[in-house]
């Protein structure tokens, strides 16, 4: 099982490892590692290998919100049949129960405030089971999966002189 982790933790730092590299890294042989990941892809352990972008870097802007979401379970599914019907919306990114106040947390992406606004209002609040939501717009992504964003050159604040 420990070897199985330290693969798993090599692959989330960085997805284009090959499997000659992460037998270095773990010391666990080549054949091995091969082995464990083909079985973590099938089995679903792996769901997905990932590319981080900073898409402000690269010219693209994209709008980026989360949404708390108050909703009331369902009799016998609880909150996993409206969760399932907000993450096939293309414009959601990640659905995430939570406790506290609200419910679930998503993550919506869109070009423009406006797109994100228009989604929230026509399409999750009037669903059923939503008794309401709050929207907080993304205004600078700082650190996403563990990466940090930030441009080195950018001026830093400084506190007030007295």
């Amino acid at each position: 099982m420990e070897n199985i982790i330290k693969i798993f933790e090599a692959l989330e730092k960085d997805a284009r490892l090959t499997p000659d590299q992460v037998a270095n890294m773990t010391g666990v042989p080549v054949g091995e590692v091969q082995k464990i990941i083909k079985k973590a892809e099938k089995d679903g352990t792996i769901v997905k290998y990932k590319t981080v972008i900073n898409w402000a870097r690269a010219g693209e802007e994209h709008v980026w919100a989360m949404v708390e979401v108050k909703v009331v379970p369902q009799k016998n599914v609880g909150f996993g049949a409206i969760a399932e019907r907000i993450y096939l919306f293309p414009q959601v990114k990640s659905v995430y129960l939570a406790s506290g106040t609200y419910d679930l947390a998503i993550i919506i992406e869109g070009k423009t405030m406006q797109e994100i606004a228009l989604f929230v209002s026509e399409k999750l609040a009037p669903m059923d089971s939503v008794q309401g939501t709050v929207t907080h717009f993304i205004l600078k992504k700082y650190k996403e999966d563990g990466v940090v964003l930030e441009d080195e050159g950018e001026p830093r604040r400084l506190g007030l002189v007295a």
